[in-house]
């Protein structure tokens, strides 16, 4: 009798030990900034018994296929629009737990020092997903370089072009690839997690960037039967917390601005 109640309490005791280890919670996300603010909030999430596995990903739509897959439970990578026009066309239901930040989205070139300057017959690079390629040319139609049938359509492509005198070649590519045909022309709309793991300084190196009331604010993302789970509620209080917000504003000076 002694030995069972010996090997119940050690059993009880390890039980105890396996529930402090915390939960997992795995999460894919994009390197910069979104890792880096995953990495900063992991050890909070620790304290709290959370154990947050970050995946890295250089894709927009791995993250979101592995989430409604169930091989990740969230992700942090994407903005409202982008959400949306993913679930239409893929039939998934995932949903925002969380906005945490904007990434002010910019025009850069190595060609040029103003868009002013660009040639007639140039070729710019946008990215060929729906809502950033849209997102570009909302960009340009409000620096006065081409001009949209609706300046409101976020959905816009270079078929709702009305004006465009300057003759722009448009080129649609992976948003992942922007950085990297830089120099192959004239002008790139970069999203800005991407311009930064290419060490461009949004505030600095863009030609035209947008200003800190842009609507594409970056969200934490899980699915329908996991938006209530205690580890997603804890981490996304974490990335709205004071402590982010000043992480923010020092590490990235505006690259990147906190949407809370």
């Amino acid at each position: 009798m002694k030995k069972l109640l010996t090997l119940i309490t050690v059993a009880a005791a390890f039980a105890g030990t396996t529930a402090l280890a915390g939960e997992k919670l795995s999460i894919g996300a994009t390197a910069v900034p979104h890792a880096e603010l995953l990495e900063f909030v992991k050890p909070t999430l620790a304290k709290q018994g959370v154990d947050l596995d970050i995946k890295v990903f250089t894709d927009y739509v791995q993250p979101n296929v592995q989430v409604a897959e169930k091989k990740l439970d969230a992700n942090f990578f994407q903005h409202q629009p982008y959400l949306t026009e993913f679930n239409k066309g893929k039939g998934t239901s995932l949903v925002s737990v969380a906005g945490v930040h904007v990434e002010p989205f910019g025009a850069y070139s190595s060609k040029v020092k103003k868009l002013a300057d660009l040639k007639e017959g140039a070729t710019v690079a946008i990215p060929n997903d729906a809502t950033n390629g849209g997102r570009a040319l909302l960009l340009l139609d409000k620096a006065g370089v081409i001009k949209l049938k609706d300046n409101k359509n976020i959905l816009a492509t270079s078929k709702d072009i009305v004006g465009n005198p300057k003759k722009l070649k448009f080129k649609e590519l992976e948003a992942a690839t922007l950085p990297r045909i830089l120099n192959q022309v004239d002008l790139a709309l970069i999203n800005t997690n991407y311009a930064l793991e290419a060490k461009l300084n949004p505030s600095k190196d863009a030609l035209v960037i947008e200003g800190k009331e842009s609507p594409y604010v970056n969200i934490l993302v899980t699915r329908t039967d996991n938006k209530d789970a205690a580890a997603v509620k804890k981490l996304a209080t974490a990335l709205k917390s004071p402590e982010v917000k000043k992480f923010i504003e020092e590490k990235y000076k505006g690259a990147v601005v906190s949407a809370f």
